[in-house]
C-alpha cells in the first residue's frame, strides 16, 4: 500500500488517475481514503454471492430502494477522499446522472465484506468506518468473513459512529432506521471460507 499525502494528491488528480488506471487493467480498482492511496481487491464468488443475497433482502423490504454495487463515492471530511464500497444502499435514483464518484448525500447505508488480502485490517475495520462516518452515511454494515462477524455501525457523530453491533455469523442482526431490516446472517456460513 502506498501512502501519499493530501497535499501531494489532490481528489481531482486521484480521480484522474484512477480513471486510467481501470482503463489500462480492468480488475485495477483505486480508492482514497484517510490521505492513502489504495488498491481494492477483485472480489471472488463468494463475495458476490454474498451482495447478491443482500441486494435480495434489501429489495424486499423496500422496493424503491437499491443496493448499488462498486458506485465509487466521495467520502471523508470535506469530501476529499474516494472510496468504492462493495455495495451502497440508496433511493432508486440517488445516482441518476452522477459520474463515477458520486456524492454520497442520500446513501443510507455502505456494504463491505473484507477480502483475503493483506490490508483488509486496516482498510475495512479502521479507515472506512471513520470516513464514512466523517460522511455522515447513517448505516456502516461489514460482512467480516475472516471472524465471521456482522457489525453494524451507526449513529454517525461526525467522527466515529457511536454505535457498533457485533454479531456471529447465525444470529439475526438488525440495520437500524434508516435501512430498518432485521438480518438474518446464517446463509453467510455458506460463503466463507
Amino acid at each position: 500500500m502506498t501512502v501519499v499525502e493530501d497535499s501531494v494528491l489532490t481528489q481531482d488528480v486521484f480521480e484522474d488517475l484512477a480513471r486510467h488506471a481501470i482503463r489500462a487493467e480492468e480488475a485495477l480498482r483505486l480508492e482514497f481514503v484517510n490521505g492513502k492511496l489504495g488498491v481494492k481487491a477483485v472480489p471472488d464468488g463468494d463475495h458476490g454471492r454474498i451482495i447478491a443475497w443482500l441486494t435480495q433482502i434489501c429489495m424486499q423490504a423496500d422496493p424503491s430502494r437499491w443496493l448499488f454495487g462498486e458506485q465509487g463515492l466521495r467520502i471523508d471530511s470535506y469530501r476529499r477522499g474516494n472510496a468504492r464500497p462493495d455495495a451502497s444502499l440508496a433511493p432508486m435514483e440517488t445516482f441518476a446522472g452522477q459520474g463515477e464518484w458520486a456524492d454520497p448525500d442520500g446513501v443510507l447505508m455502505v456494504v463491505e465484506v473484507t477480502s483475503y488480502d493483506e490490508d483488509t485490517d486496516r482498510r475495512d475495520r479502521v479507515d472506512k468506518p471513520r470516513a464514512y462516518a466523517e460522511t455522515g452515511i447513517p448505516v456502516y454494515l461489514l460482512i467480516d468473513r475472516d471472524t465471521c462477524e456482522v457489525k453494524v455501525h451507526s449513529q454517525p457523530d461526525g467522527v466515529r459512529y457511536e454505535q457498533v453491533v457485533t454479531v456471529p455469523y447465525g444470529k439475526t442482526v438488525t440495520l437500524p432506521d434508516p435501512v430498518g431490516i432485521d438480518l438474518d446472517t446464517e446463509p453467510l456460513k455458506n460463503w466463507t471460507r
